[in-house]
């Protein structure tokens, strides 16, 4: 099924999510208190923040303009469009944005069973925004990443998702941890004698943007997606001469990385650079500002 062609109908519309809605437009709240999110007016140029989107009762109200409503009368008054010319725009530049992302942050979500409805590029305003955030540039995440649209407890998402060896994905958000069975590693063969351990994605993402002018085959790659996978990808790491690790510098990570030095001398620990940071993703971000102590 291409959800991408789907129309939405009205009523749908009107039950998108605003904040996300306007997110996507590029448009973020000067402040927040409790369920009311203001903003500088999206619809005229102003220097205070007086349009609000209660966001329990998903409805905006502009105090400049003494106008409110829904997603639909927004939208008609933001883009100067039909009704019909609207779904058509909604349907095709935000089907992937109903509905919100995820309310609240979650972490190991995994048993939740998660389905994974498709998978695309990546487009969605909100998670390129993650993106940055993370500083992680978008060809280095395209060519490793998809946009992934799941469904999880009967409702719809989308997030960033990277492929396992098994063909399960680990998923992120702004606001969401997850992966979808089956769980597995993430290995890339490239036939060297060198390989290259990663807990997480991200941390590999970012030493590919680090040194995004390595060879190709300079390296072959792990990417663990879950430190109990230490065991299983064993076998693949030690088909090579030399194994560097960028394992998490929390505890576990420490202790990991510890028994692979007194397993072989084939594994160094490589995780001194980013020193007093969570990983090397955490690092990268950080880079300058006060260190902080883990």
């Amino acid at each position: 099924m291409d959800f991408r062609k789907q129309r939405l109908s009205i009523e749908e519309g009107k039950e998108m999510d605003m904040v996300n809605y306007l997110s996507l437009l590029g448009h973020e709240p000067s402040k927040i208190r409790n369920s009311d999110y203001w903003y500088l007016s999206p619809l005229r140029k102003e220097k205070t923040a007086s349009f609000k989107i209660n966001r329990k009762l998903n409805r905006w109200y502009d105090h400049g303009l003494a106008k409110g409503g829904n997603l639909i009368d927004f939208g008609i008054e933001y883009h100067r469009c039909t009704i019909g010319e609207l779904l058509d725009k909604i349907s095709v530049n935000f089907s992937l944005q109903q509905p919100v992302i995820y309310p609240t942050k979650v972490e190991n979500a995994s048993d939740h069973k998660i389905k994974v409805l498709g998978d695309f590029s990546l487009t969605s305003y909100p998670l390129l925004r993650y993106l940055k955030q993370r500083l992680i540039p978008i060809e280095i995440a395209e060519k490793y990443c998809r946009e992934i649209r799941y469904q999880l407890n009967g409702k719809t998402y989308y997030g960033i998702g990277f492929k396992n060896d098994a063909g399960g994905f680990e998923i992120r958000n702004p606001y969401f941890k997850a992966s979808s069975s089956p769980k597995d590693i993430t290995t890339y063969k490239n036939g060297a004698k060198e390989a290259i351990v990663f807990e997480g994605f991200t941390d590999f993402l970012s030493f590919m943007a680090i040194h995004k002018h390595l060879p190709s085959n300079s390296h072959d790659f792990v990417v663990l997606n879950s430190v109990s996978f230490f065991e299983k990808a064993r076998l693949f790491m030690e088909e090579h001469e030399v194994i560097r690790l960028y394992l998490d510098r929390d505890a576990t990570g420490r202790n990991y990385s510890q028994l692979a030095l007194s397993i072989s001398d084939k594994y160094s620990d490589e995780s001194s650079l980013y020193k007093n940071h969570k990983d090397l993703n955490d690092w990268i971000v950080n880079f300058g500002k006060p260190s902080k102590s883990i």
